[in-house]
């Protein structure tokens, strides 16, 4: 249903996060004749909604959530803004909490983002709204196909662009996040669950640290790139870029941002393209069809066989935990070099193709889901890929980092000091190596 068809039908209900895009769908709604009912989430909200019926209650206020919207009559809903996880030790409940309980737990065990997701929609479709996109609502906010801007990537730009396509298309089946940044050729950055704005400040940091003279022209170099992961819930997690994208882009020093045409929103487009223009950068919506290719199945590691090479013994969800992050350096490996990451619970929290480990791994372990942190153990698993070096600082970090243990893809031989130190830290170690068969018991 469009905006322009609101002026008859009952309100649209907004279950409103951060960001500008819940007021921008409001005003929209609003400018065809259409009325809203939004509920903002507390302590999320960072936009002026006032101009409109509003609510503010908690993440924990299902009950209420679910009561203001049928209170004001409506049938469909949006949901659109960033949310943070909270810590479930922070959530002020009601009783429609408890009273839908089951589905509440099955949010903090859904793993990745998408998981979370499509849980969310179903929920509220059970409870008899229809979830409609911001797309479906509003087309003005899709980025179209070309150029959007006066500045236009070059030819190493829209390589770079369809590589990282290809890097979100192949790592987006283990629910990695939807944007990567490339330069060269090579990738430079992988969101995961930190979110683009993280990235981007943290190869913002990196650029800023680099001595003087590495970019004695100040040229801009590289893409960020954003496009939906394979069936991703299109509904309410879109991928979407605004002017503080551009904003985070320029202090990273990159050429341009791209996102896959017809499926990428634009916030305060006026806003973007000004800040844009100002920073000398392109935004662009490519198109599907010219991406690289992967070279190589990975189906072999989900069941891979692994050997435990320590005393400590690693658990059931740890050994998933550890083939699900070999399956997707395998994706990555496929397109450009490998890497390192950290798996917890199914999630994979963190992503590094360079050789910065301890960064990787500190990064990582902040992002734990839902109130992980404070069950006061190890969590996670560090997978590390079949060209990095196994070092004492690498055993160092993960225990800083109270990872539980450290999977590693590679043959090299491990030195007994430091098998003893991870026994003595009480990190478990496993070799990890492809398998066609399914994993048993009899394996580590």
């Amino acid at each position: 249903m469009t905006a322009q068809a609101q002026a008859a039908a009952k309100p649209i209900g907004i279950l409103a996060g951060n960001g500008s895009l819940p007021g921008e769908i409001a005003h929209a709604i609003k400018a065809a004749g259409g009325t809203v009912q939004i509920v903002a989430i507390d302590n999320e909200v960072d936009a002026d909604l006032s101009a409109f019926p509003l609510v503010r209650l908690g993440l924990g206020q299902i009950g209420g959530i679910l009561k203001a919207f049928r209170k004001a009559g409506c049938r469909e809903l949006v949901i659109v803004g960033g949310v943070t996880r909270p810590d479930l030790a922070k959530l002020r409940p009601d009783f429609g909490l408890f009273a839908n309980l089951p589905r509440v737990v099955s949010l903090v065990f859904s793993g990745g983002d998408d998981g979370v997701l499509r849980v969310v929609v179903r929920f509220f479709e059970q409870k008899g709204f229809t979830v409609v996109s911001p797309a479906e609502l509003v087309p003005s906010l899709v980025v179209g196909p070309g150029n959007l801007t006066s500045d236009t990537p070059s030819s190493a730009d829209i390589a770079d662009m369809l590589l990282g396509s290809s890097v979100v298309k192949a790592l987006g089946v283990y629910d990695i996040g939807q944007a990567v940044i490339v330069s060269d050729g090579q990738l430079i950055a992988i969101e995961a669950a930190e979110g683009t704005d993280r990235m981007l400040a943290r190869i913002a940091a990196q650029t800023k640290s680099k001595p003087k003279g590495a970019n004695p022209a100040g040229l801009k170099r590289g893409v960020l790139v954003k496009r939906p992961k394979p069936g991703q819930e299109m509904r309410i997690d879109l991928p979407a870029i605004g002017p503080a994208t551009i904003t985070r882009a320029a202090d990273a020093g990159l050429a341009g941002i791209a996102v896959l045409a017809g499926q990428a929103l634009a916030a305060q487009r006026l806003e973007l393209l000004k800040k844009a223009r100002a920073a000398s950068l392109f935004v662009y919506g490519f198109t599907e069809g010219d991406e690289p290719v992967k070279k190589r199945a990975d189906a072999g590691w989900l069941n891979a066989r692994s050997e435990i090479i320590g005393k400590v013994k690693p658990g059931a969800s740890q050994l998933a935990d550890a083939r699900l992050g070999a399956a997707a350096l395998s994706s990555l490996a496929a397109l450009t070099r490998t890497g390192s990451c950290v798996v917890s619970r199914g999630h994979i929290l963190g992503l590094e193709t360079s050789h910065e480990i301890p960064g990787l791994f500190s990064r990582s372990t902040r992002l734990h889901q839902w109130g992980i942190a404070r069950l006061r153990r190890r969590a996670g698993v560090a997978v590390l890929g079949e060209d990095v070096a196994v070092t004492l600082e690498t055993l160092t970090a993960a225990v800083e980092s109270h990872l539980s243990g450290i999977a590693l893809l590679s043959t090299r031989p491990i030195t007994p000091a430091f098998v003893a130190q991870a026994d003595q830290a009480g990190l478990f170690l496993i070799q990890v190596s492809p398998s066609a068969r399914p994993f048993s018991k009899e394996q580590a």
